[in-house]
Order: structure tokens, then sequence, then C-alpha cells
């Protein structure tokens, strides 16, 4: 998969796409995509010059409503946004620079955790985050 298809998904919802939510929806289309609210803000002024920041974030907030964008928080870093949320996936995070990369584990998360440790939950998702350093932080360490 090359692109998140965050801009088919939303056509076919009949979402209207002002220039300002195309634009956002832009930034955000892509695989391994996980922008913070200012860097989506910083690439839609490229595109669109008079962009306010206020309209991404408002932008940013419906579609993580609508489900079609997902907000990725780790250890207190800024949240990021991530279009890939129709597939399922997890995240590798670095512990060192905050990159976040998504992967596609075998099996089924939600079948890793044994009847005896549910206590009774009905189990219906599964947030897995992988830690560590990425190549470059892990090249800098040594």
């Amino acid at each position: 998969m090359l692109m998140s298809d965050l801009l088919e998904r939303l056509r076919g919802r009949g979402w209207r796409l002002t220039s300002q939510r195309r634009v956002v929806a832009e930034v955000l289309d892509g695989d391994h995509v996980h922008l913070t609210a200012d860097e989506v803000h910083a690439r839609a002024v490229e595109r669109l010059p008079e962009i306010s920041r206020a309209t991404v974030y408002n932008t940013l907030g419906e579609l993580v409503v609508l489900g079609e964008v997902l907000e990725v928080s780790t250890d207190g870093r800024a949240k990021r946004y991530d279009p890939n949320a129709h597939h399922a996936h997890q995240h590798l995070v670095c512990s060192g620079c905050g990159a976040i990369r998504d992967v596609h584990p075998q099996g089924d998360p939600l079948s890793a955790l044994p009847a005896a440790e549910r206590f009774g939950f009905v189990i219906s998702s599964a947030e897995i985050t992988y830690r560590g350093l990425c190549p470059n932080c892990a090249g800098q360490a040594r």
C-alpha cells in the first residue's frame, strides 16, 4: 500500500472538501505519515498560504471524530495524526527522536491475551506500541 487513500475515503463519505480541508488531507495522505498539528500546518501553508492554524486544528479534530485519522500519543510528546485509520497496524516508536513507523506484525493481537487475563472484559481492540531506537539514534548512541 503506497498511500493511505484518505482523500478517496473522504470523497466517498461525501465530506465537503473545501480548499482548506483538501490541503490538510493532502498533507496527511501517504504511508507512514505521523505529523504533529504544527507540522501539518507548516506543510499546508506551503500549498495554501492563507490557511490558519485554527483551521488545521479544527480539520484534524473533525477527521479524528469521523474516524478517518487516528490521534497517536507517545510518551507525553505532541499528538501525531495517522491517516492509516482503516488498515490494522501497530506502531514502532523511537525513544530518542520520537519517529513513528507503522508495522504489521503477524497474528491477531486480541488472541494474544489469554482468557484468564481478560477479567471478564469483552475485548474490542488492542493497541500495541513497540519502542526502541531508530537506526539514526542507535548510531549516535554508540
